[in-house]
């Protein structure tokens, strides 16, 4: 199969040995109009809509967490093993609460790259009609994410004034490579947890119903990011393939940073400064972070993005072993 003609015509391809390697490396492009029939029709099976397909009346169930124990922050460091049980319950739903502002914050970022993305595109395409459909399911996720919080009556958690405002200024100058890269980011470490939420029975009912809907919707989000991102990084010009590899550095060092708020901390009764020192010391925090990002991270090197001041930020990050 040849790469579809409007894969050729959004930006010049370049003449680079290196690309070229990448393109061989990689086979032969899917089309994107392909891919995105396919999509489309998963979309129509397997969609769901959280307001009817959950029961949000239903109470909590008592000593159940509302975030795996393994995957909460504090899990096996020096502080965790003095917290009670009902305190570290608690964290795990502050930390619930934390992830699920994040996954909104996030969504309403890559609904307007998506919508960039879609601006100079063919409007009847199934490409762009995917995407309409991708931003129907991210609106769904939000507020899905936003009334979880409401219900286990925790505060929002915002992320920081200086990464929300770094988030509209990536929103303004990304490349479309950047931003397919900024959405894998927001989605895949997420959805790896999410993964082990869902079906463990140790997690609230109304937690593991949550996490299973954004698995699945989720799933055909990743694969659309990732064959457009692949297409991208074999056909933008140099600079831009170089800017998006800085970019993603940056972005995944935000990512790290904001994952779960520090006043969870203080809204639980522990020492705001004492916990963040050990979740930065945690060894057992550090391997589930990039184990989670793995999966992303072998990929974003597969097509080229995890070189040179990218790659550099990445491991600074720490979702990137060296």
């Amino acid at each position: 199969m040849t790469p579809s003609p409007a894969a050729t015509t959004d930006s010049a391809p370049v003449k680079d040995t290196g690309r070229e390697t990448l393109r061989d490396a990689l086979g032969l492009l899917k089309d994107r109009e392909e891919v995105a029939e396919r999509l489309l029709v998963s979309s129509k099976k397997h969609s769901f809509d959280p307001d009817t397909e959950l029961d949000w009346d239903a109470p909590f169930e008592d000593g159940k967490w509302f975030w795996p124990p393994e995957l909460v922050s504090l899990y096996d460091t020096p502080l965790w093993k003095r917290m009670s049980q009902e305190q570290r319950l608690d964290l795990a739903r502050h930390e619930a609460a934390s992830l699920a502002s994040l996954g909104i914050w996030f969504e309403v970022i890559l609904m307007q790259l998506l919508v960039r993305h879609i601006y100079d595109k063919p409007l009847t395409s199934s490409h762009v009609r995917y995407a309409l459909t991708e931003i129907e399911d991210e609106c769904r996720h939000s507020k899905m994410f936003a009334r979880l919080i409401t219900k286990g009556g925790t505060p929002e958690y915002r992320v920081s004034r200086v990464h929300h405002n770094l988030a509209r200024l990536l929103k303004s100058i990304s490349t479309t490579p950047g931003s397919f890269t900024a959405t894998l980011l927001g989605e895949e470490i997420l959805d790896w947890m999410q993964r082990l939420t869902f079906p463990d029975d140790r997690v609230q009912p109304l937690v593991r119903g949550v996490t299973r809907i954004h698995v699945v919707e989720e799933a055909r989000h990743v694969r659309y990011a990732r064959e457009e991102l692949r297409r991208q990084m074999v056909d933008c010009p140099r600079w831009e393939a170089e800017f998006t590899r800085i970019s993603s550095g940056e972005a995944a060092r935000v990512f790290s940073i904001s994952f779960i708020n520090p006043e969870v901390y203080t809204n639980v009764g522990l020492d705001k400064r004492e916990a963040m020192a050990q979740v930065k010391a945690s060894g057992h925090r550090r391997e589930v972070m990039q184990t989670g990002a793995r999966r992303l991270t072998d990929f974003l090197d597969e097509i080229g993005v995890m070189r040179g001041v990218g790659r550099k930020l990445w491991v600074s990050s720490g979702l990137l072993a060296k």
